[in-house]
């Protein structure tokens, strides 16, 4: 009788106890795991530290990791005629002067992606009309032109105007100052990038450009290089770093406190 009782106790237990599977929560299709919380350190990046550079004492001026190509005072150090040769423009009173005749000038250095500051003025004494009044130009790695053309008061073609990319883009507004007086760009290039085929942009050159402080062109994408006959992604070709060009139109155009920064 008491051999019968284990039994049955035994069975008992293995029944409703010891021998009983344990139940597990089935997972609700469709719903993730909790995710950990965020918390704001997850989206701050330390490392590394911002490079510090020290601004000019006002935004015309040259900051620290700055080149300055010209101060107004030497010119031949920094600047060559196309040829490589000592260039014929003349400095005086603290300005570069564009001497009818004597060419393009061009930095010894060449450059990729960059900001660039430059100063401009164009003849006091008003001679001429449209593109013949004032006309120079800033061109970028040789290749592609910001305008500089007396526009106060002087109709031309609109994407031949100053602050034009010229034959490409139009200025988004006109804000020369009248002509004898200090002009400044500002402008910001990131150079193309080409692939296996040297006549096609895999990305392709984009200009802001600042003018006396002023948004003129807006991260414009250019088409090619500037042509004054023809159509510019016809004439693409594959290049790297290039100077700063500065152009003898004939007009004797004025430029002081040019600098770059390397970007």
């Amino acid at each position: 009788m008491k051999k019968l009782v284990t039994l049955s106790l035994m069975s008992c237990l293995f029944t409703y106890g010891i021998g009983q599977t344990p139940q597990t929560t089935k997972p609700v299709p469709g719903k993730y795991p909790e995710l950990e919380k965020m918390t704001p350190g997850m989206t701050e990046i330390w490392e590394p530290e911002v490079k510090i550079i020290q601004p000019g004492i006002t935004n015309s001026d040259a900051p620290s990791d700055a080149i300055v190509l010209f101060s107004g005072t030497e010119l031949n150090s920094e600047w060559s005629d196309l040829q490589g040769n000592p260039s014929k423009w003349i400095v005086k009173d603290g300005a570069l002067i564009s001497t009818r005749g004597a060419g393009f000038i061009k930095t010894k250095r060449k450059f990729g992606n960059f900001q660039l500051h430059i100063e401009w003025r164009t003849p006091s004494e008003v001679v001429g009309e449209s593109q013949g009044r004032g006309n120079s130009g800033v061109f970028l790695q040789e290749l592609y032109e910001v305008q500089v053309l007396d526009s106060y008061n002087n109709r031309t073609y609109r994407n031949g105007q100053a602050a034009a990319m010229y034959k490409q883009y139009a200025p988004l507004v006109n804000v020369c100052k009248k002509p004898g007086e200090w002009q400044a760009y500002d402008i910001i290039y990131t150079a193309p990038t080409f692939g296996n085929d040297s006549t096609l942009y895999v990305t392709p050159p984009r200009v802001t450009v600042l003018q006396n402080g002023v948004l003129v062109q807006n991260n414009v994408v250019l088409r090619g290089p500037t042509e004054y006959i023809g159509i510019p992604e016809y004439f693409v070709k594959k290049h790297g770093p290039g100077s700063i060009e500065l152009q003898d139109h004939g007009n004797p155009v004025g430029f002081r406190n040019i600098w770059i920064r390397e970007l």
